[in-house]
């Protein structure tokens, strides 16, 4: 019998990250294991198949409007939330989780929906936890702890005045932080995730379940007739967040061009004008030797994956590593640091290399340039690891069977 499962989450477009590719794909995968699945979600709206609903809950988007200084209006000021929401904006901080939870709460107070299972997408805001205290069956998936996040965009940031703005910016973590200690049921998405969530919230270890993400291994695969161009470097990196580690990669091609002159780097994300990246590709002299590629559909990053010849995941720390798991789907060599859950999805599949390393990236770019064996060997490898061990298939059943575990416990 199909459950009737509510996917939550505070922003899901896939565009907006990881968080809405897995609203994607989980509500597809549930679907089509024959239950019904409605997302609730406030903007940017996610991208779903036919068949899952969407239940919209709106906000004052303001990181959608040209200038959110003037996005005010009077009818705003009728609402807390919206006012909240914009004057904590205004004053540095990221209130859409927070203002979420109270909209999410109205609705259901309103509408009295009936479903199954509430599953959470790391909002982890008062509003969810007052799910869970009427009663409602309530589980949270949290992807990473964002404290992580927030500690190494302050131990790259030398500016006190920066420092504080770091600060008013996460402020939203103490609330979940807060919230993380009190829910019943907690799904991660891998081993080294569960293990920073535990420390990071110091919750017990038997509330915290690993349900590894999925990669869509259908439309993420080869395509026959491309050839590979060795000398074309690929990543997927957010430009201007310390996180990602893309500056270590930058470094890494500047000891590259000496040898390889005509190498190449694909950065899949967008760049900041006058950001932190921007000036240390004029400062490395790279800027002719480096594309920026945002906004693309998904069928476009599957052409530049087949197209390139090595794909570099430079992360300091990822919750499990999507990009390089899709990589190693369309058959791309991977190099990966040991950032986070990156060698979990990895594994012997893909070569590992240290984080904030750019001459281990450099030696290991090199390697794979000068190896054409090795890189055949590790397209064939990573794509089989990736349809053996990940699928949205595979995940949708073990999350169902952790639905109905909850259940049974809560009957």
């Amino acid at each position: 019998m199909g459950l009737d499962i509510a996917l939550v989450g505070y922003r899901s477009n896939p565009y907006s990250g990881g968080q809405g590719i897995y609203i994607h794909y989980l509500s597809k995968a549930l679907l089509e294991a024959g239950h019904r699945v409605d997302v609730i979600s406030g903007p940017p709206y996610p991208d779903l198949v036919d068949g899952v609903g969407l239940i919209k809950i709106p906000s004052l988007d303001l990181f959608a409007v040209k200038s959110h200084v003037t996005a005010l209006r009077p009818r705003h000021l009728r609402s807390w939330s919206d006012t909240y929401e914009y004057f904590s904006m205004l004053t540095g901080g990221f209130p859409e989780p927070y203002t979420f939870g109270r909209r999410l709460v109205n609705y259901f107070r309103q509408t009295r929906p009936r479903y199954d299972i509430v599953h959470d997408n790391q909002s982890l805001c008062w509003g969810t936890l007052k799910l869970q205290q009427s009663g409602i069956p309530l589980v949270t998936t949290i992807h990473h702890p964002i404290t992580s996040d927030r500690d190494i965009a302050l131990a790259n940031e030398p500016d006190w005045g920066m420092r504080l703005l770091i600060k008013r910016w996460y402020s939203f973590v103490d609330m979940q932080t807060r919230v993380a200690r009190q829910l019943k049921r907690i799904v991660t998405v891998s081993e080294q995730s569960k293990r920073d969530i535990i420390e990071a919230f110091a919750i017990e270890p038997a509330r915290v379940s690993v349900i590894h993400n999925g990669i869509d291994t259908e439309t993420f695969q080869p395509i026959p007739g491309i050839e590979r161009d060795p000398m074309r470097i690929m990543a997927t990196a957010s430009a201007d967040q310390p996180l990602k580690g893309l500056q270590y990669l930058l470094h890494a091609v500047a000891q590259l061009r000496e040898t390889y002159p005509a190498i190449e780097l694909v950065v899949l994300g967008k760049l900041k004008p006058n950001g932190d990246t921007d000036k240390l590709v004029s400062s490395l002299g790279l800027r002719d030797r480096i594309r920026f590629v945002s906004g693309i559909a998904t069928s476009e990053l599957v052409r530049l994956y087949a197209e390139a010849g090595i794909v570099v995941v430079p992360s300091v720390y990822e919750g499990f590593g999507l990009p390089a798991g899709e990589a190693m789907a369309c058959g791309a060599p991977v190099i990966s640091t040991c950032g986070g859950a990156l060698p979990e999805v990895v594994g012997d599949a893909g070569l590992l290399v240290p984080v904030r390393d750019p001459a281990a990236i450099a030696a290991a770019v090199s390697r794979l340039i000068e190896n054409d064996e090795e890189r055949h060997r590790l397209a064939i490898a990573g794509r089989q690891r990736i349809q053996k061990l990940f699928s949205w298939k595979v995940t949708a059943a073990k999350m169902v069977d952790y639905y109905n575990a909850g259940l049974q416990d809560a009957a």
